[in-house]
């Protein structure tokens, strides 16, 4: 069980000012106050997550506690509320009736027991502690041992703020196709975009225009491209059409399909959950979905696959060792409870532990992460996580990552982590959507068929006056990288799908496109007429799952447009998602972009719809239509 005892402290004398034991405080202006402690031995349960709730259940508070196992509510309105502490491992308390007046000062002890029957195998932190002058917390730096974890001021995570974080995305500009010839980028399966979107509209509100990635709304949807031939592992299909937008523009249309393989066929499992059961994932849309969902996927399992569980808050342990014994999977997962702060880096490096401790050679081995992102203790920037999983990555297993919640929601970290462990990111906002991800994508999710999957296109100027890429701006490479085997790119699993869209400014078209000066001493060639009417050559590079070397894929895309209504079904409905996350994003390249547009042509595209998506999205765009009035 981990417990307090779990942290062994040294104190250096150097750095404090005090040699004793702090005495436990009681703060005046603390409305209700009291301290969390273990009901067997009265140890003090730091980092534990309580909260107080209004008659009809809204978070009137959350408080973390500290070191002391000490919380407290300021400020709080007199009336009668309910109190809960919460914290991994333990079975959480509440206290109903609390009585507050307008000069409480009340004090309410929490003694917790710990889960019959769950232990977590302890992980010892040493540590080196200062104590800051003026500041209620303690912070240090790891001395030694394979683990980091530091620790922040409690955090306040009451729906009152809104601390969701997005990575600021700027819309691809026009290239000059002389200047500039070449696209170069990495493919794309995310697709955490849409259903975050999704979230926003549903909840009456358009969503913030960072948010908005129009390549993962793209790739949101399941096309019915051809399956692959011969040896490679996907297909490519081309289109060239007109631009609903801007009449005076061209698109080409772009879908690579994964190769489909049977469940029963892949090779065996071995994941690790990642579950993150801070404080911050109390709320009824983080860690009760996430144990729904992550129980639609244990019971798609066979007997030769493996699930071991690690979970972090305060301190990361070991929940359950790997095993294939479903009712032990789904045993532990029923008797997580959310409580204390989150060491997200040290979560981290003992899943990867726990993989490569069970790594199976000829199976797919992968971390399933799954938290809100807010990470706020030990390794936490941005910076230092990537670091740790870029060179965990290199172990063979993968990562990917499933957020949830709102309010303290990280996009941004959780996109990068998945990008850079060679995985994939989705944003679960309800159970279907969990069904969805874990259950019909998973197959493919946990079976990657090619990784590193770059495309590189060059446009001939004869044909092409510029062009812009539509949406994956973080996704862009520099040209050279698309021959470097060493630099990392996206990957593509069984039976998923990839769909770019590039917007072209047709040749001798006068519109004025941004260009440099002509150069001093390199030699301007003449343009060469194509004598076979090609608009682009598409070169995609690839590497088998266990290869370090990539293999090259040619095409060449004729100069053959279509109208719109001549284009595939899948090609229109993906056109009208991109136009309108466009509209989403207010871009400056939405043109005559509008609402009757993009019905139109995704209710004439909508085709076979089993699943019901598409006609989910026209709900989206008629209810996201009402909000910008």
């Amino acid at each position: 069980m981990l417990k307090l005892s779990s942290l062994i402290i040294f104190v250096s004398a150097s750095l404090l000012s005090f040699s004793h034991t702090p005495k436990k405080t009681v703060n005046s202006s603390c409305s209700v106050h009291g301290i969390v402690s273990d009901n067997a031995n009265n140890e003090a349960v730091p980092f534990a997550s309580v909260q107080l709730f209004k008659q009809d259940n809204s978070v009137a508070g959350t408080a973390t506690t500290d070191m002391l196992g000490e919380y407290c509510f300021k400020s709080i309105p007199a009336g009668i509320y309910k109190l809960t502490a919460t914290y991994v491992g333990y079975t959480s308390k509440t206290i109903k009736a609390v009585k507050v007046t307008d000069a409480s000062n009340l004090k309410l002890d929490i003694k917790l027991s710990t889960v019959p029957g769950m232990a977590l195998q302890e992980v010892v932190v040493v540590k080196e502690y200062e104590v800051k002058q003026n500041k209620n917390y303690l912070s240090g730096n790891a001395r030694k041992k394979d683990f980091k974890v530091g620790y922040s001021s409690p955090m306040i995570s009451s729906g009152e703020f809104n601390t969701e974080e997005y990575a600021k995305i700027d819309d691809n500009e026009f290239k000059d196709s002389k200047k500039n010839p070449l696209s170069t980028f990495s493919i794309d399966v995310d697709k955490a975009s849409y259903s975050n979107v999704r979230r926003f509209i549903m909840q009456g509100q358009l969503p913030p225009t960072d948010a908005v990635r129009v390549e993962e709304m793209v790739n949101y949807f399941s096309y019915n491209y051809p399956q692959p031939k011969g040896n490679n592992p996907f297909s490519i299909t081309t289109q060239y059409m007109d631009c609903p937008w801007n009449k005076q523009h061209n698109l080409i249309h772009i879908g690579l399909q994964g190769k489909e393989i049977k469940m029963e066929n892949t090779p065996a499992n071995n994941l690790v959950f990642l579950i993150d059961v801070s404080g911050s994932m109390n709320d009824p849309n983080k860690l009760p979905l996430l144990k729904s969902g992550l129980t639609l996927l244990v019971d798609q399992m066979r007997r030769q696959d493996k699930v071991a569980i690690v979970v972090y808050a305060g301190a990361a342990g070991i929940v359950l060792p790997s095993t294939n014994e479903k009712a032990k999977i789904l045993g532990a997962l029923e008797q997580l409870e959310a409580g204390g702060s989150t060491a997200g880096g040290e979560g981290i490096l003992l899943a990867y532990k726990t993989a490569k401790d069970n790594f199976m050679k000829s199976g797919n081995n992968r971390i399933i992460l799954a938290t809100d992102g807010d990470f706020n203790v030990g390794a936490s920037s941005d910076g230092e996580l990537v670091r740790i999983i870029e060179k965990e990555r290199e172990a063979g297993v993968f990562l990917t990552v499933l957020g949830f919640g709102s309010g303290n929601y990280k996009d941004s970290k959780m996109e990068q982590l998945a990008d850079k462990g060679n995985g994939n990111y989705a944003y679960i906002d309800n159970i279907l959507e969990a069904k969805k991800v874990l259950v019909k994508e998973m197959g493919g999710t946990l079976l990657t068929i090619a990784k590193d999957v770059k495309i590189q296109i060059e446009f001939n100027p004869a044909k092409v006056k510029a062009y812009r890429l539509v949406g994956y701006e973080n996704r862009l490479l520099n040209n050279e990288d698309f021959n470097d085997d060493k630099k990392d790119a996206g990957e593509l699993g069984a039976g998923h799908s990839v769909t770019a869209i590039y917007e072209i400014i047709p040749a001798g078209s006068t519109e004025l496109v941004a260009s440099v000066d002509e150069l001093k001493y390199q030699q301007s060639m003449p343009l060469i007429k194509s004598t076979n009417n090609e608009v682009m050559t598409i070169k995609f590079r690839y590497k088998a799952p266990t290869d370090t070397v990539s293999q090259l894929i040619t095409e060449i895309m004729q100069d053959k447009k279509l109208s719109t209504d001549k284009v595939s079904d899948d090609c229109r409905f993906a056109i009208a998602v991109a136009e309108f996350g466009m509209l989403l994003r207010d871009s400056k390249f939405k043109g005559e972009a509008n609402y009757n547009n993009i019905l139109a042509q995704a209710r004439s595209s909508k085709g076979k719809d089993d699943e019901g998506y598409r006609a989910e999205f026209i709900r989206l765009v008629e209810m996201a239509e009402l909000l910008k009035k």
